[in-house]
């Protein structure tokens, strides 16, 4: 019998207890405890437009890192050469609103390729309660600054290109703690009794309104994931990674605000990087389909077969099931000499 999910917490293995803030226990964000049918987030799942109301839109709070957070990983790398990478498709990307913005521009943030990685992320308990991610990282950008020394400093790092979740709470707080592009999504999910899970995205974003009221008809994204049988789950950290000599410092640039219908768009003039840390005990292998098809029809949804151009159906990678997950304070923050006059001062204030 398959399990069907439209909301983060309503899988089995995410049943309890969420810790958080007030904003988690409002009753907006969170089931009630009376209803037989699983819980749905309104923040991504309404299709009524917020500013349609007579009501003002309701401020959304602000939780600065850090953030420890706890839930399922499904993660698999790729890899883009340079070449490749220059010619990706700004409006694939990126979201609409960060596509016509500094944020992408290759003059301050050149691609360069590189390992990157796609994940989605359902998360069981954060300071905002549950929410489910998908995280686009196609390889590394390079970035330029001014050193505290006056002299030019650059590099190249792995970029976050385009990312939804959820709910509201983490879209807003996602953009000012770390340059996140986040967007609201609907989510849906699909498991299997061997172990089989497919989840399809509905982004709010591609509809063209500015203020993102509501999920697409049309997944922008699916996968489906499919583990390795009597293969053993084992232990894994990303920052084991470090040991092969990589780098998985994120540098994220300033992000544009936008005009979404929950508040949940807010801008940034800084840029920072960050360093993410992972950790499962229980870590299984499998391989993602990324067909992107319709199942009855076999019409592909969207502009690319496999999502992004030049990636194969069939990709190996893992579950890292109940992960905990740290989101620091950023290491760092500097003025962008394309985006503002200032002097590009390196400085370690949050954002």
């Amino acid at each position: 019998m398959r399990t069907r999910s439209t909301s983060p917490g309503a899988k089995p293995v995410h049943e309890g207890d969420v810790e958080g803030p007030e904003v988690a226990n409002q009753q907006e964000d969170g089931p009630d405890p009376s209803s037989p049918e699983p819980p749905r987030s309104p923040d991504s799942d309404s299709n009524e437009h917020p500013q349609a109301s007579a009501s003002p839109i309701e401020p959304i709070p602000r939780i600065p890192a850090p953030w420890k957070v706890r839930g399922d990983i499904y993660s698999f790398s790729l890899w883009t050469s340079k070449a490749k990478a220059e010619s990706m498709p700004k409006h694939h990307l990126f979201s609409q609103l960060e596509a016509h913005s500094s944020f992408a521009d290759s003059e301050s943030s050149k691609p360069v390729g590189g390992l990157g990685s796609i994940q989605i992320l359902r998360y069981k308990e954060t300071p905002v309660g549950p929410y489910d991610e998908l995280v686009v990282v196609p390889g590394s950008y390079e970035w330029e600054r001014k050193g505290p020394d006056g002299r030019r400093k650059g590099g190249s790092n792995l970029k976050i290109s385009r990312v939804y979740v959820s709910q509201k709470h983490t879209c807003y707080n996602g953009r000012l703690n770390w340059n996140v592009p986040k967007h609201l999504a609907r989510f849906d999910w699909q498991y299997d009794p061997n172990g089989v899970t497919t989840v399809r995205v509905f982004p709010h974003d591609v509809s063209g309104d500015p203020h993102e009221p509501c999920p697409s008809p049309e997944p922008f994204f699916q996968a489906t994931f499919k583990p390795v049988r009597f293969a053993p789950r084992f232990p894994f950290a990303t920052e084991w990674v470090a040991f092969l000599g990589l780098d998985t410092t994120l540098v994220m640039p300033p992000l544009p605000a936008g005009s979404g219908s929950q508040g949940e768009l807010p801008g940034t003039d800084r840029w920072c990087s960050f360093l993410p840390h992972q950790y499962s005990r229980r870590t299984a292998l499998g391989w993602f389909d990324m067909a992107q098809r319709e199942g009855n029809s076999g019409r592909v949804l969207g502009e690319y077969e496999n999502f992004l151009p030049g990636l194969g159906r069939w990709q190996f990678g893992v579950l890292m099931e109940d992960a905990e997950l740290t989101f620091h304070t950023p290491l760092e923050t500097w003025e962008g000499t394309s985006t503002s006059s200032g002097s590009g001062q390196i400085t370690r204030a949050k954002l």
